[in-house]
């Protein structure tokens, strides 16, 4: 092989962890609701509603950037699970395509289904230990309510977002959102049904910007 060519390839291969290195980050806070529950112990949620508003108890926000990006090759297949009469995780983020399962842990029969406009289903009754099929794909940005219609209790959320940059924040409302872009975009936080707080942002290659959705 000609030595320029193995100077060119070897000159690129010491430039990847370059360009990696050079994606910008977004970090910051959201200014969650307040609530009167105890102090979580574990990381178990469960979704609430109020005055016709869905969201975690205790508090989660989801935050996500908005731009227009090219859609992946791939994408993850996720999971919610049915576990102690509850959906395991309660809250849900997922990008526009992503297929998800339902599995059934628990030692009863679950029957889970969707009224949203985003997406319809019903998987009809499934016995314990089981893992329904097909997978549910879910192709609309939007918010898909989950429920059992022989657990009445039973809600879980599914936001399906039109962006692969997102993150869901931690009890404290803190969130960190790193290999993006640059470039001017709005970064978002969806808190509950029916607030989503946005604010701009400009993020610079190997740099970290902070945001603050107060």
């Amino acid at each position: 092989m000609n030595k320029n060519i193995l100077l060119v390839i070897a000159a690129a291969i010491m430039l990847v962890p370059v360009a990696c290195s050079a994606q910008a980050t977004l970090e910051g806070k959201v200014v969650l609701p307040k609530t009167h529950v105890s102090p979580v112990v574990t990381e178990r949620y469960e979704i609430v509603s109020k005055a016709g508003v869905l969201a975690t108890n205790p508090p989660r926000a989801v935050v996500y950037l908005e731009g227009d990006f090219p859609a992946p090759a791939t994408l993850p297949t996720k999971e919610v699970a049915q576990k102690d009469l509850a959906f395991l995780p309660p809250l849900l983020a997922i990008e526009v395509g992503t297929k998800v399962s339902f599995p059934n842990l628990d030692d009863t029969y679950h029957n889970i289904f969707s009224y949203s406009p985003a997406k319809r289903f019903d998987l009809g009754r499934y016995p314990p230990r089981e893992n329904p099929a097909p997978f549910q794909i879910f192709d609309k940005p939007g918010l898909i309510t989950l429920r059992c219609d022989i657990h009445e209790h039973m809600r879980g959320l599914i936001l399906v977002l039109a962006t692969p940059y997102f993150t869901v924040t931690d009890t404290a409302g803190n969130f960190r959102l790193t290999k993006l872009p640059a470039g001017h975009f709005v970064a978002k936080a969806w808190v509950d049904s029916r607030t989503t707080r946005s604010a701009p942002v400009d993020l610079k290659s190997g740099a970290v910007a902070h945001v603050d959705l107060p």
